[in-house]
């Protein structure tokens, strides 16, 4: 006998990444199952509360980050799964069937990563606590127990929320707090969005990162990635694997299997490390705002000549000192920053390879081939492929 065709209601915000990559995994667990169901949310992706007390349906996955939600759906006598953040205290919970990103190893991914760079202090940077940040509160509260428990000790900022009306108050308050840091240091960036305001803040105040602030958010949302000069480090979620879950776990309840108080707490998927955690623990001050000079310059085609004016010491002094810090010369490093920044837009973009040509301060397209040929052994087009066949293996 076939599958009776449910009717499901998606109840997210899905103009949010993190939102979007669930109801993603949602629809990978429909395809993969062969679910014939009617699934239905708003058509501008936001979900609309009012009428969610009508919804006749027979099945809801809802965002339980959200209060109102989580209010109005706690005691429904639709079959619900639920989806959100974790929580360090058990009772937190729902209790409804439940989907959880795990915060508290988000927080130690990112955490991890920036202690293995070397750096010998930890900051956070958060928002302020209401009823709707529940999440940020719990990765605040994990922050400070992770880096507590090692004998650092943990910078905590929760800042103001930014608005068009607040933006050059909030900038302010962040400036005000990373000019009273130690350096060098490593920030947990409680989101994505939060990590660009610290990114804005540093350049506006010629902070350098990440010799001096390295910066790590969360979520590794493409879209936003490049909106800064600096390329942005950033904590994967398992967001796809979240919304597979709670599929599947929707999908048994509405065959009459007992699911109830179920809990799953899904993992990281990882950190996804650019240039604004690419710390290196260097002594030599002029080495230091060398690499600087080179990470944000070289693929606007400078030479040694310019970084030596730059730095203003002679260029026979200046590459002793690189050479010794960092192992390779100037001209090395000024052509692998290049490398490094095509292959990322050759991976991550679909870019023509003249404009990252171009982007990568190469005199030409035939060029970037030539390098790309000598260090990958395959063509830009190679490379693309064989990456992206990687990534979906």
């Amino acid at each position: 006998m076939f599958e009776k065709r449910y009717r499901l209601n998606l109840v997210f915000n899905a103009n949010k990444v993190y939102d979007r990559q669930v109801i993603e995994g949602i629809g990978e667990y429909l395809q993969a199952a062969q679910c014939d169901w009617d699934v239905y949310f708003e058509d501008d992706f936001r979900h609309r509360l009012d009428g969610l007390n009508h919804w006749k349906g027979d099945g809801i996955i809802a965002d339980f980050d959200n209060p109102e939600v989580e209010a109005l759906l706690r005691n429904t006598d639709i079959p619900t799964v639920a989806v959100g953040g974790s929580y360090h205290h058990k009772n937190d919970y729902p209790r409804l069937p439940y989907v959880a990103t795990d915060n508290a190893a988000l927080v130690k991914c990112a955490y991890e990563h920036l202690k293995r760079k070397g750096l010998p202090q930890f900051a956070f940077y958060g928002v302020p606590s209401t009823d709707y940040s529940r999440w940020a509160s719990e990765r605040e509260h994990a922050f400070i127990e992770q880096v507590g428990s090692d004998g650092f000790e943990p910078h905590v900022h929760q800042g103001l929320f930014t608005t068009a009306e607040l933006w050059e108050t909030a900038q302010h308050d962040l400036e005000t707090w990373l000019q009273g840091l130690p350096k060098p240091i490593g920030i947990v960036a409680v989101t994505d969005s939060r990590a660009r305001h610290l990114l804005q803040a540093c350049d506006h105040l010629n902070i350098m990162v990440p010799e001096q602030v390295a910066i790590v958010g969360i979520d590794n949302e493409n879209m936003a990635r490049y909106l800064n000069r600096t390329a942005l480090s950033s904590v994967e979620q398992g967001c796809k694997q979240m919304g597979y879950e709670a599929a599947k776990m929707l999908h048994r309840m509405l065959l009459g299997y007992p699911v109830e108080d179920s809990l799953v707490v899904v993992d990281p998927i990882g950190v996804e490390e650019r240039q604004s955690s690419d710390y290196r623990a260097l002594r030599d001050p002029y080495v230091i705002q060398a690499m600087h000079f080179i990470r944000h310059n070289a693929c606007r085609g400078v030479k040694v000549a310019q970084v030596v004016d730059y730095i203003g010491i002679s260029r026979t002094n200046l590459e002793t000192r690189f050479i010794d810090e960092i192992g390779c010369s100037m001209h090395e490093q000024l052509h692998m920053t290049k490398f490094y920044r095509a292959c990322e837009l050759i991976t991550s973009t679909n870019l023509p390879f003249d404009e990252i040509a171009r982007t990568c301060g190469y005199p030409s397209v035939q060029y970037m081939y030539t390098v790309s040929r000598k260090n990958l052994g395959m063509t830009p087009g190679e490379y693309r492929v064989s990456s992206r066949l990687g990534k979906d293996a």
